[in-house]
């Protein structure tokens, strides 16, 4: 299914009574073959609802039955993407420290994440704090991180 959404258009793929896959135009790694296309389907229908309510800053969180397929680094770093809390970054070393590895290995699995904004890829940056690569591109990256960052406070 195709949803419209702010960051532009999104595949979202559902295999079973999960989501496998939320995809960006362009995505670098491209979604699973897609088999037959489908307009209505309730994980899809609740994906799309969820992904417009995060967009529109009513949601913080996904609570989406998913499944993820990946070899066992892959699926430690996701799992720890998965954990970033709402409006705050981490590094890729600093992944790479808690799940073993180098920082550039970390960087190709964040880069293969299938599930793009349900595990919040787009919360790892550069050691520097820098932007660094985003399947969705540096501007939906950098959008995103604007989206969750937190409001201001002000005293009447």
């Amino acid at each position: 299914m195709i949803v419209s959404t702010r960051l532009g258009e999104l595949t979202l793929v559902a295999s079973d009574d999960a989501l496998p896959g939320v995809y960006f135009p362009h995505h670098w790694v491209k979604p699973m073959p897609l088999g037959e296309r489908v307009t209505s389907d309730p994980v899809l229908s609740e994906a799309a609802r969820q992904l417009d309510e995060y967009l529109s800053g009513v949601r913080r969180t996904f609570e989406l039955p998913t499944t993820l397929r990946g070899d066992d680094f892959q699926l430690a770093v996701w799992s720890r993407l998965a954990v970033i809390p709402y409006g705050t970054t981490t590094t890729y070393g600093e992944i790479a420290a808690e799940v073993g590895g180098h920082a550039q290995l970390v960087g190709k699995a964040v880069g293969q994440n299938p599930l793009s904004i349900v595990i919040p890829c787009h919360r790892v940056v550069g050691k520097n704090g820098s932007l660094t690569g985003y399947a969705g591109g540096l501007k939906r990256k950098q959008l995103l991180l604007d989206l969750e960052e937190p409001a201001e406070v002000r005293l009447f």
